[in-house]
């Protein structure tokens, strides 16, 4: 059950400060507060609720549960740390919309994995639109204000000629775009056969002897061969620096064996028992386990490294390995993301766990957005992959120049002109490189540590909008300091008053 709470914003003077004093209206979280889209986030949160009971017990407010996980990306913390950061910092309780400050925590920090579940990537990509929206609105009342106190504004016989198209009518292609894709590693380790075939030996030994103990046996053996002997031959390569092939081969086909027996016990242990005796974890986990047994067992008997859907992790088997090629990283493990900055404002266009081309979602990403402004953009800035021919028609319909040399054969007049505007897209270009680094140095995009699909999504996502929300308050920043300048030089047109 859930139930709506007062959309009003809270006034700084209202907070109750129980040591004296108020708030500072300049903090950043107070900033962030008033930038947030609140009523849009709650409508979303409350529509995941669909017990209407009165008697049933009310979930957290949204706009507790979206700031708290919100705050754990903008400051890069754990569950934990950020509970505790909450309670010890009266600017985060204000933004989480409390009324007074409280020193004992607001929740367990385990309530952040269902806050997580309840605010899905998709609600957050629809956040992040709504602010770009907000952003682009209060950046054109500021040029409609500027160009009015400079006395650029129509006069009164104009008849509207000069009245700028509304959105959705101007065929005239405006901004740019810049494109690029990167990864977001999960928190894996290092994926090895021999390796994940000994974590899934572990498993299935774990699962036997909560059976066994389960049904009460007392004679025979929980397993098929002595489970000491499995570990210490899982353990003489797995200390190797560079074990031989041979021997690799060796390792990877006895512990397949031994993952075939266990298979096998637990068949006839649940014959006896029955299924109902495991909990539906532990039936995934078996469900995981069955299907990297017929991966591994395909490649081994074939001799080769390669299948369908390959599964290397048993926690996360939706992990797959991205062939990046980078210096240092020839292959990152976790889901990959294709970024679109467009005036400093990043959006993710793309989001899977399964490794794809870049250039087959250049399209959509254009049409978004067009979606999004009502025109089409005057260039498109991407790297060489994305320059296919079916890309570069696309954009020549309508209208939009791609970065990188035309093809065919120029003319002799043209060649250093293609040149200099070439070098100078691709300097341009790295303003979408510099976010992918920001994200992940600052945000923590470089290790994504949520276990779940959906989750791991979802923190991927905030990473992002934490991002922009650090660009629009800058933005704040740099219009404050201007008006501030306008003021100690005199050329400000109309009186203070009408500015604040």
């Amino acid at each position: 059950m859930y139930r709506k709470t007062d959309r009003n914003q809270l006034m700084l003077e209202e907070f109750n400060m129980p040591f004296g004093g108020k708030l500072d209206a300049e903090n950043r979280w107070v900033k962030m507060a008033k930038l947030m889209p609140w009523e849009m986030i709650e409508d979303m949160y409350a529509e995941k609720f669909k017990s209407e009971r009165p008697d049933g017990r009310p979930a957290y407010p949204a706009r507790i549960a979206f700031g708290a996980i919100f705050i754990k990306e903008y400051e890069n913390l754990t569950d934990e740390r950020t509970v505790e950061n909450i309670a010890e910092n009266p600017y985060m309780q204000y933004f989480l919309g409390l009324h007074e400050f409280r020193t004992e925590p607001l929740f367990d920090p385990s309530l952040m994995v269902y806050f997580r579940k309840r605010i899905p990537a998709e609600d957050i990509t629809k956040v992040n639109e709504e602010l770009y929206r907000r952003m682009k609105a209060a950046k054109k009342e500021d040029d409609d204000k500027n160009d009015k106190n400079s006395g650029s504004d129509t006069s009164d016989g104009d008849n509207g000629e000069n009245e700028k198209p509304s959105v959705g009518e101007s065929s005239k292609n405006e901004g740019v775009i810049k494109v690029d894709a990167t990864c977001a590693p999960s928190d894996i380790r290092y994926p090895q056969d021999l390796s994940l075939l000994n974590e899934c030996r572990e498993n299935t030994e774990k699962i036997i002897a909560y059976i066994w103990a389960k049904a009460g046996l007392l004679q025979g053996h929980m397993t098929d061969y002595s489970r000491k002997k499995a570990h210490k031959a899982y353990m003489k390569i797995a200390k190797q620096r560079k074990p031989r092939h041979d021997k690799m081969r060796k390792a990877i086909g006895e512990q397949l064996e031994y993952l075939r027996k266990n298979q096998h016990k637990i068949a006839e242990l649940l014959c006896i028992t029955g299924w109902d005796i495991l909990s539906e974890r532990q039936i995934q986990r078996l469900d995981v386990i069955g299907r990297i047994y017929e991966q591994q067992k395909e490649m081994y008997d074939n001799r080769t490294n390669k299948c369908e859907d390959r599964i290397i992790s048993v926690r996360q088997p939706f992990v797959r390995v991205m062939v990046r090629g980078k210096a240092g990283k020839k292959y990152e493990f976790g889901q990959k993301l294709e970024f679109s900055v467009v005036d400093g404002f990043t959006f993710i266009e793309r989001q899977e766990w399964d490794p794809y081309n870049e250039s087959t979602g250049l399209i959509d990403c254009i049409e978004r957005y067009h979606a999004r402004t009502g025109v089409y953009p005057k260039a498109v800035q991407v790297d060489q992959i994305y320059r296919t021919k079916e890309n570069r028609a696309f954009c020549k319909k309508h209208g939009i120049r791609i970065s990188g040399i035309p093809l065919g054969r120029p003319k002799k007049d043209e060649i250093e002109a293609h040149k200099e505007r070439a070098y100078k897209d691709s300097c341009e270009r790295n303003e979408v490189e510099s976010k992918n680094g920001i994200s992940k140095r600052r945000y923590g995009l470089d290790l994504i540590m949520a276990y779940l699909d959906e989750t791991a999504k979802t923190e991927a996502a905030l990473n992002v909008l934490a991002m922009n929300m650090a660009h629009c308050l800058r933005r704040l920043l740099r219009a404050y300091q201007y008006i501030c300048a306008l003021l100690e030089y005199g050329f400000v047109l109309i009186c203070s008053s009408e500015i604040f």
